[in-house]
């Protein structure tokens, strides 16, 4: 029978004191983010580690997993796995799970915030009131949102739940997938390029990976109409940044809404600089309700490979 002595799980990034309060309750857990030389750390303990629980933006490399003889899970705090190699994970038989399921609205919400937010200059406007400008001149005219056309790339649920959001703005819904998705009744572009010139808004919702890297390029802002907007809630790697930021300074396209970055938390000062973007710092996710649902799932996870059972969430 196992028992919390020889269930060790191995911590590799801060997460919320809720699961690591569970976590720590049930099993023996390792912090690898506090060890002043990591090295030392995992050679002491490496061959008890059976669980390592991560975020989807820090993944776990090779080499930590080289030092791990007995893994066999890696637990995603998030959905994405562009920081897990796969192909890796595959070939030494290590399970991996993500919290998918709940992350959907969250992302979703914040997406079409930062539409708004961009399109309608909130943050300007914000500024316009607490700065006193509002007493001694007008602001601005802003670009509407109702009934403009919405591109999504990458129809997965978190698309799916930013469509239903843009409907109800009564927003023309197109959308680029690897192929149609049955049942839905939205416009389908065969092609990146096509859904970008056809889109007021832009809104990238699609899986990072070597694949899909600095994918949304100059090609693409070259053919976004100029009135057009690029929002981000997937990941910063599907972006070139340096592109992004020359087609925002010269007015290729109107703006950019951003909750990701290539070099997290490093954003480029030329992103900073320009006052029409929104900018937030990847909290997509961060709301009380939905972290808590994120930290329920890690937790069954772990709980179901120290018991046997089946993984709720597995996807390799």
């Amino acid at each position: 029978m196992n028992t919390k002595t020889n269930q060790t799980v191995l911590l590799i990034a801060p997460v919320v004191d809720s699961l690591l309060d569970r976590l720590s309750t049930a099993f023996t857990v390792h912090r690898l983010y506090e060890q002043a030389d990591a090295e030392a750390f995992l050679q002491r303990v490496g061959a008890d580690i059976q669980v390592v629980v991560t975020r989807g933006d820090i993944g776990v490399t090779h080499h930590v997993l080289e030092a791990l003889p007995q893994v066999g899970l890696v637990a995603l705090f998030g959905v994405g796995t562009d920081a897990v190699d796969l192909n890796y994970t595959r070939k030494r038989n290590i399970a991996v799970t993500i919290t998918s399921g709940v992350l959907t609205q969250g992302v979703a919400d914040l997406a079409m915030g930062l539409l708004l937010a961009g399109a309608r200059q909130l943050c300007q406007g914000d500024r316009f009131v607490r700065e006193g400008r509002w007493l001694i001149s007008a602001p601005a005219l802003a670009t509407q949102v109702s009934g403009k056309r919405i591109g999504i790339f990458g129809m997965g649920n978190i698309g799916q739940a930013i469509a239903r959001r843009a409907s109800g703005f009564d927003m023309e819904i197109l959308y680029n997938d690897r192929q149609p998705i049955v049942g839905l009744d939205y416009h389908w572009c065969a092609d990146l390029h096509t859904l970008a010139h056809e889109s007021d808004f832009l809104v990238i919702a699609a899986s990072a990976g070597a694949a899909n890297h600095k994918l949304i390029d100059a090609s693409v802002f070259n053919v976004m109409p100029k009135h057009a907007w690029l929002i981000n809630i997937a990941r910063g790697s599907l972006v070139d940044e340096t592109a992004l930021i020359h087609a925002l300074q010269n007015g290729v396209i109107a703006g950019a809404g951003l909750d990701v970055y290539e070099d997290e938390p490093n954003v480029p000062a030329g992103l900073i600089a320009l006052d029409n973007v929104v900018l937030q710092p990847h909290v997509a996710s961060a709301t009380h309700e939905t972290r808590q649902k994120m930290s329920d799932v890690v937790y069954a996870n772990v709980a179901a490979y120290f018991a046997q059972a089946p993984l709720p969430n597995v996807i390799a």
